[in-house]
């Protein structure tokens, strides 16, 4: 219903859109993925009329309502219920229930209806925005980080009613499991061009890398080329009997396109940096209590607690419950009532708190910022980590006032960077990242040879990451051990109208597909032969996921070092060719004569390897497939 074409919006050297755009039609949702920076919040302020463009047309239909998620805080009704209800179309201004519906959704409580929106946390007043725009039904929704401040319930919650959704929706989020389970198409910014695809993430980013290694294997092949002509030019361009050949092959260069290599573009790529632990166990709680009033009720009441080595522990549950009050705790920012954190006297922690990112010095640079974290750091190893950071050469010389959010939160990333590790504790630390970097940070948490704490609503880094979980639910905080699929399996966040379990539903699995009117009928309560069965597909699913491992991990092995031996090849023609255009200038005949043997070697040495590539990553590929079909198939049987 909405289409935009030829559009150009610069800011002044940075070209965010090159006569660009897309169209979305009736019904679709789509994610807007792109890095921090390359103009996805622009692109809703065009939308708005926010924001004017350079170029371009955009066209949306007479009488065609949008909202959008405001993250300015701006109340004027006196309770959370009246303030919700102005976003209410005319026709439904006295339909108060559609605005419950949705705020019990997104955590509200009854109690909370008549409450002042200025008692509550700047959080839940974001919410209270979301319920607004919710509520006010427009034909499109255009939505920036709504799972921002929302626990693990509303966020499936908010799924459920996406799903549900009968107009449009644009959805900007870092959650890609959350994004993925909504949407229907895919929309990317990428080297300041838009582009559509139906389908998930994965299905855009793995068609970008295709289309990218085709176009950078034809460049390098068209290069190739065109140095060969250049080359045949300059050693035949004084022979008169070659001269009709070699002007013909000078109009045929001037015709050829050149085409350009692909600028790279940066990537979060770093590795927390641990040392070797000498005990058993690094940290105990003991009876942990704890409330702000210093009596009941306690947000934590005797909770014990023992992270040992290669620990991955998740802190999960509704907001406000307590889960970052517990990491302040751990790192005795904050004392308990009763109880006990006893830590192993030579536990060096990292610690990300969700607050600590306005704890950093605006008036410093990045460098000095990153270096504050240990005085003892020389410049090369600050400027080396602020580089794995993506604030490379002049960047790190950027002052910390001018920075974007996720750019503070990658300057408190480098910060832990800077000294080892035992025990890392972090709380919410995707917040404010782009998708490519929070996949950067989930592969640095897992290969990090130490322990982890972990506070985080993203069920992707769940599944990948934890196996063992602290649980803030229900006002009490208990400790799960094993995966969180065991966890869903097992005990699962879906509850019923009375706040109670709702066991028929406690694993269900998000439908991709659009609403239909019967979807909201829950599904028969399991038999116990049902349980065992899941249990066995699930040891099935480990045994299969091991297996894959061990096949591809020696074909992605050969894979790489295939390409670098190409790369080594190429480079080693790359100066045959220039010794080759040195030697017609010079005039050196014994170099002449020489220089093309070995160029005919290279090139069959590059051919011979370019083969075995094709068939490795053929070989790659299928195997991958195979293994994606068996546990697809598994997946299904298990809904």
């Amino acid at each position: 219903m909405i289409k935009i074409s030829n559009l150009t919006k610069t800011y002044g050297i940075q070209t965010l859109f090159d006569n660009t755009g897309f169209a979305m039609n009736a019904r679709e949702r789509v994610g807007l993925v792109g890095r921090n920076g390359h103009g996805k919040s622009t692109l809703f302020k065009i939308i708005l009329g926010q924001e004017e463009t350079d170029s371009g047309d955009i066209v949306v239909p007479k009488h065609y309502s949008i909202g959008h998620l405001e993250q300015h805080i701006r109340f004027t009704q006196p309770t959370v219920l009246e303030e919700a209800c102005m976003g209410l179309p005319a026709d439904q201004q006295h339909d108060s229930w559609r605005v419950e519906k949705v705020l019990f959704g997104l955590g509200f409580t009854e109690s909370d209806m008549d409450r002042p929106p200025s008692e509550f946390s700047g959080g839940f007043q974001v919410r209270l925005n979301l319920a607004k725009v919710l509520a006010s039904a427009p034909d499109l929704l255009l939505l920036d980080e709504p799972t921002n401040y929302l626990d693990i319930v509303s966020i499936r919650w908010l799924i459920k009613f996406l799903n549900a959704w009968k107009g449009e929706l644009m959805l900007i989020t870092h959650d890609r499991s959350f994004m993925d389970a909504v949407i229907t198409h895919t929309l990317g910014i990428h080297r300041q061009k838009m582009r559509k695809l139906e389908g998930t993430t994965d299905k855009y980013y793995a068609q970008i890398m295709h289309d990218e290694e085709i176009y950078e294997k034809t460049r390098v092949n068209e290069d190739k080329k065109r140095k060969e002509v250049e080359l045949f030019i300059t050693r035949f361009r004084a022979k008169a009997r070659l001269a009709g050949l070699v002007q013909s092959r000078v109009k045929t260069l001037a015709k050829q396109e050149k085409m350009e290599k692909l600028e790279k573009i940066e990537n979060l790529d770093f590795e927390f940096h641990s040392e070797e632990f000498p005990a058993k166990v690094m940290l105990e709680t003991r009876d942990l209590t704890f409330s702000y009033t210093g009596h009941e009720p306690y947000l934590l009441e005797n909770l014990n607690l023992t992270i040992g080595r290669n620990d991955r522990i998740a802190i999960i549950g509704k907001n406000g419950k307590g889960k970052s009050t517990f990491l302040r705790l751990l790192v005795q920012e904050l004392n308990p009532v009763h109880g006990s954190v006893k830590q192993h006297p030579k536990l060096d922690i990292a610690y990300y708190g969700q607050t600590n990112i306005d704890r950093l010095d605006a008036t410093r640079t990045i460098e000095e910022e990153v270096g504050s974290a240990d005085q003892t750091a020389g410049r090369q190893r600050i400027r080396d980590i602020c580089g794995a950071v993506m604030f490379s050469g002049d960047m790190a010389l950027k002052k910390i006032n001018v920075l974007s959010g996720g750019e503070r939160a990658r300057v408190l990333l480098a910060k832990l960077l800077l000294y080892p590790a035992h025990l890392l504790l972090l709380d919410e630390p995707t917040h404010h990242l782009d998708m490519e970097s929070c996949e950067a940070l989930m592969n640095a948490i897992e290969i990090f040879d130490g322990s982890v704490l972990l506070v985080t609503h993203d069920e992707m880094m769940l599944h990948a990451l934890a196996n063992k979980f602290v649980v803030f639910d229900q006002d009490r905080v208990f400790t799960y051990t094993g995966s969180y699929q065991d966890f869903l399996n097992e005990i699962g966040w879906d509850l019923d109208e009375n706040g109670k379990r709702d066991l028929a539903i406690r694993n269900q699995i998000v439908i991709r597909a659009p609403h239909t009117d019967d979807e909201d009928e829950s599904p028969a309560v399991p038999e116990k032969s049902e349980k065992k069965d899941k249990e066995q597909q699930r040891k099935l699913k480990a045994v299969l996921i091991q297996e894959k491992s061990r096949v591809l991990k020696p074909l992605e092995t050969a894979v790489r070092e295939l390409e670098k031996s190409i790369e080594g090849l190429e480079a080693s023609l790359a100066r045959n060719n220039q010794s080759l255009v040195t030697a017609a200038e010079t005039g050196d005949v014994a170099a002449m004569t020489e220089l093309p043997k070995q160029k005919k070697d290279l090139e069959q040495q590059l051919g011979f390897l370019y083969g075995k590539l094709e068939t490795a990553t053929k070989e790659r590929e299928t195997k991958t497939a195979e293994f994606e079909k068996k546990l697809k198939a598994l997946d299904t049987e298990d809904v």
